[in-house]
């Protein structure tokens, strides 16, 4: 621009961190507050703290705990969507209970990760979710598959027959890599197009298909066998 002022700088996401145990919320904060994109601007201890936090502060992404005291976290996650409609929730836990995961997604977690994975790969969770995916441990997701392809088959008979709408070939590519739990990136490199053609493809399986998410998505494609999960 000339003689104009320079471009503002996005804004920093915003990431409120519950979890009873406070040593662990130092260190996210420690390993979050490294990052010049993203600014921890609240913890709480407890999933009453995180409904009262999420609705003061607004917070883009919220990082909780589910074995809390006073309220879990599953509890919490569905009154936050209440309190902060935009916020994405990362449930962040050690449970790899199917229970706790099948209840988080329920209540509208956009990601579930267990506390095995390396604190530094955290900021990376942030800017994902917060970018619009849907972030799954590996180890969790594979029950995920397992658990829609078994209410897929046990809702068959009760579903009212209706054609699926039509995808490409590509587009059928696109989304059994989204169904493996590939990123973008991945896909672009799998495929050997760019990352902006992969974002394209979503974007016109998700219009297609009348979805709001990559999981909806996956989820949809199991149970009208467009796609086979093994």
């Amino acid at each position: 621009m000339h003689g104009g002022e320079p471009a503002p700088e996005a804004e920093a996401i915003r990431v409120l961190i519950v979890d009873d145990h406070a040593l662990f919320r130092r260190g996210l904060e420690m390993v979050l507050g490294g990052e010049d994109d993203i600014e921890v601007v609240g913890e709480g201890g407890d999933g009453f703290e995180a409904v009262e936090k999420a609705g003061d502060l607004l917070p883009d992404v919220v990082l909780m705990d589910i074995r809390m005291p006073r309220r879990s976290g599953i509890e919490a996650c569905t009154a936050i969507k209440d309190a902060a409609p935009s916020a994405k929730i990362v449930m962040l836990t050690i449970s790899d209970e199917e229970e706790d995961l099948f209840e988080a997604i329920k209540a509208g977690a956009t990601g579930y990760l267990l506390k095995e994975i390396s604190i530094d790969e955290v900021p990376h969770a942030v800017r994902a979710v917060h970018g619009g995916q849907s972030l799954i441990s590996p180890s969790m997701a594979s029950k995920l598959i397992t658990e829609f392809a078994s209410l897929a088959k046990r809702s068959e008979e009760r579903q009212q027959q209706v054609p699926a709408p039509r995808l490409t070939d590509r587009e059928m590519e696109v989304l059994r890599l989204v169904a493996r739990g590939l990123g973008n990136r991945e896909i672009a490199k799998e495929l050997f197009i760019s990352e902006n053609t992969v974002k394209n493809h979503v974007r016109n399986i998700l219009e297609k298909l009348q979805l709001h998410s990559r999981m909806e998505a996956v989820v949809y494609a199991v149970r009208e066998k467009l796609l086979e999960i093994t």
